[in-house]
């Protein structure tokens, strides 16, 4: 009998838009350039104050410089375990990671959605995450189709309009 630990089972790709990866980018670079050096300069003009124990300013200070480092680490990790999918229309018309689905609803409201990873969904700007209800639901489908949502509120019937791999006009 072994006694080597067994091997932990291999993650799964976490898929991102060239846009979603250039977002977490411009963030990294923009707390490490911007931030960060100003959030030391203020540690550093706190620490030459005197005694540190009771300095707000420095105790506070430290603290963010801590929330800073966390967040860099946390998108550094997060862009070393992304793989950047360019989206491609898929010749069947059908909607896969990347493209843009007007659907319409039981309301008669219709709404569009790109479809991408769990890293760069914001519902209010119409990205949804492939693995959220609605996006599995969405997944595959084409033109006159109709997908029934399941949510906490009650299924949802959705008719996809259009299937595309620009943004639709708004």
């Amino acid at each position: 009998m072994s006694r080597a630990k067994p091997t932990p089972p291999a993650k799964p790709p976490r898929y991102i838009t060239p846009e979603g990866f250039r977002r977490v980018a411009e963030e990294h670079t923009r707390i490490w350039s911007e931030l960060r050096p100003r959030v030391v300069a203020e540690v550093e003009a706190a620490a030459a104050l005197g005694d540190r124990s009771e300095n707000a300013e420095y105790i506070y200070g430290k603290k963010k410089l801590r929330e800073l480092d966390r967040r860099l680490r946390e998108l550094a990790e997060r862009m070393d375990s992304l793989t950047v999918i360019e989206p491609r229309p898929h010749p069947s018309g059908r909607a896969y990671f990347g493209a843009w689905v007007t659907v319409e609803g039981e309301d008669g409201v219709e709404r569009s959605y790109r479809l991408v990873g769990p890293d760069e969904f914001d519902a209010a700007a119409g990205l949804i995450s492939v693995e959220a209800p609605l996006g599995r639901a969405l997944l595959g489908k084409r033109d006159g189709d109709v997908v029934v949502v399941l949510r906490p509120a009650g299924p949802l019937e959705l008719t996809v309009l259009d299937v595309r791999w620009t943004r639709p006009e708004q």
